[in-house]
């Protein structure tokens, strides 16, 4: 124990500070290096989660044991990457997240027994509003939603009953267009009996009205003239520049279009009468007969008998006779009756304006070529553009395509690198991975061999005094001569020199002797002049040896 004592006290004290600062920073190095190969690589398990859902889910997963982490004041939740799918699957067999919405899983509490109608119709409600917000919150780009569902009860002796209605408060990433409003619309009109779209309003966290559900019934779906517009517009331009892009390449075509609609509501009643088309509708015939007979003769008793024949054979008469037939015929003039509607929407005009870019190359010294387009190219652009847009001459549609070049270069990153397949089942992570504990490692190496043992031989190198110039060794001490003799010519001669171990003995003997050389004295204080720091450890060593 001693002497392991004394050989910290051989190092000094500038060797063991720079030991021990070496030693905690290696320390240091290796322990991160190890916590780094040792933490598993955190992902993403749910995001924009409610402080509700966030501490059912983290309860779940200590239950789990299963490591996590949670980041913004709870609102998202990291896992190990491996560890994902299976925190999924355990956490959707808990029914987690909830959404922050109670669902139809509150009649799963076996309490309906003691719960009263009045109570079992508002969990109902309260059922049906919390799957109606978990399904417009699976959209893209609703984050939240709360649905408010008012269904009113059919008051007694009333033969018609109460329209239901809804609200709806969505939470938006960007903005929704109408067709995204209608969908939501069209999705609770479904899912609530007797429901209908336009009793169903909704606002977004703004307040800003998105559809209103004052029950009129708007041809546009509650959008104003410009959204009409600007939907149309926003069509067209998007047909238009994907068939650019697949002509001159991503980016490299740019389109505008104006449309002109007519948002009047028109109603045309029109009756057209052909007098050449004319058909008997009904005929009358009427027919009328009349006969008379007058005699001759004046008034006889033999005339009024019973059975008496009024006219004798010999007795002449008048008799008149007359025929009459009338016929009516009723015509109908054929009629055409027509009622035409015409809804708000229609184009009345569409102007389009075309910019395409030219063609780059690459020239014999590397700079890039510019080359404009051929107006064939163009004209078969335009062609393209007419069909994509409903071009019509007589509606004065209008149409311009114009080659120019960008201000901005093509970049040299439009093409898309196939995804590797990596052999026997690896994928990009595992890949990363590997790659970073290789990193690791060679840095390891790299310390240990170009900084540790350096440092190390230095610091437990021996301590060797430097040669004298012209001398190898120093000169051997006289031996011990008695009181009053003179030292002998041997001793004038020198011995043999020592080996520079035994250097700081000779010194020692030199020393109690009194009797070294003046060479010999004059030598080590040369050495000491021209070495200090060889001199004060060897002192250091003497002192801590034992007499």
């Amino acid at each position: 124990m001693g002497g392991f004592v004394n050989f910290f006290r051989t190092l000094g004290t500038a060797r063991l500070m720079a030991m021990a600062v070496v030693t905690l920073a290696l320390v240091g190095f290796f322990a991160f290096v190890t916590l780094r190969l040792t933490t598993p690589t955190m992902a993403p398990l749910f995001t924009d989660l409610t402080i509700k859902d966030s501490a059912a889910v983290t309860r779940e997963l200590d239950a789990q044991g299963i490591v996590y982490e949670t980041r913004l004041d709870g609102a998202t939740i990291m896992v190990p990457r491996e560890d994902i799918a299976r925190a999924r699957m355990r956490l959707a067999e808990s029914g987690l997240p909830a959404g922050g919405n109670v669902g139809y899983e509150i009649f799963d509490k076996g309490d309906s027994l003691s719960a009263t109608s009045f109570l079992q119709n508002v969990n109902k409600l309260r059922a049906m509003e919390g799957e109606l917000a978990r399904s417009i919150s699976s959209l893209n780009r609703v984050s939240a939603a709360r649905v408010h569902l008012v269904m009113p009860d059919r008051p007694l002796f009333r033969r018609d009953a109460p329209e239901p209605s809804a609200s709806i408060v969505l939470r938006v990433q960007g903005e929704l267009g109408a067709e995204q409003i209608r969908a939501v619309r069209h999705l609770v009109a479904s899912a609530v009996p007797g429901l209908k779209t336009e009793r169903i309003s909704i606002v977004d966290e703004s307040g800003r009205l998105l559809a209103s559900g004052d029950g009129q019934t708007d041809p546009l779906m509650n959008g104003s003239t410009d959204e009409r517009v600007v939907a149309v517009e926003t069509r067209l331009k998007r047909q238009i520049e994907g068939i650019l892009e697949s002509v001159v390449g991503p980016g490299r075509g740019r389109a505008e279009v104006r449309a002109e609609l007519d948002l009047s509501r028109v109603t045309q009643t029109s009756d057209n009468f052909d007098p050449e088309s004319r058909v008997a509708r009904s005929t009358q015939t009427r027919e009328e007969t009349n006969q008379s007979l007058e005699q001759n003769e004046g008034v006889t008793v033999a005339n009024e008998l019973p059975n008496a024949d009024a006219t004798g054979p010999n007795q002449p008469a008048n008799q008149e006779n007359s025929t009459k037939t009338e016929e009516v015929t009723n015509y109908e003039i054929s009629r055409t009756t027509r009622t035409q509607v015409q809804e708000p929407g229609s184009v009345k005009r569409i102007s389009v304006a075309v910019l395409v870019d030219g063609i780059y190359g690459t020239g014999p010294e590397g700079a890039v070529t510019y080359t404009p387009r051929t107006q064939e190219e163009l004209d078969r652009i335009a062609s393209l553009v007419r069909s994509a847009m409903g071009y019509d001459q007589q509606r004065g549609d209008q149409l311009e395509v114009v080659n120019l070049r960008f201000a901005e270069g093509p970049s040299n990153d439009l093409t898309i690198e196939p995804q590797s397949q990596w052999p026997f089942g690896l994928t990009t992570d595992n890949i990363i991975r590997a790659a970073e504990t290789l990193v690791l490692l060679l840095v390891c190496l790299i310390v240990i061999f170009a900084v540790v043992r350096p440092l190390m031989r230095r610091m437990f190198a021996p301590t060797e005094l430097p040669k004298p110039e012209g001398q190898s060794y120093l000169p051997s001490p006289l031996p011990m001569a008695g009181a009053g003799e003179a030292p002998t010519a041997a001793a004038d001669e020198g011995a043999l020199s020592a080996p520079p171990s035994n250097a700081s003995r000779m010194v020692e003997m030199a020393q109690v002797n009194g009797k070294v050389r003046a060479q010999t004295l004059e030598q080590v204080g040369k050495l000491a002049e021209e070495n200090p720091q060889e001199t004060v450890a060897i002192i250091r060593q003497w002192l801590s040896e034992p007499a």
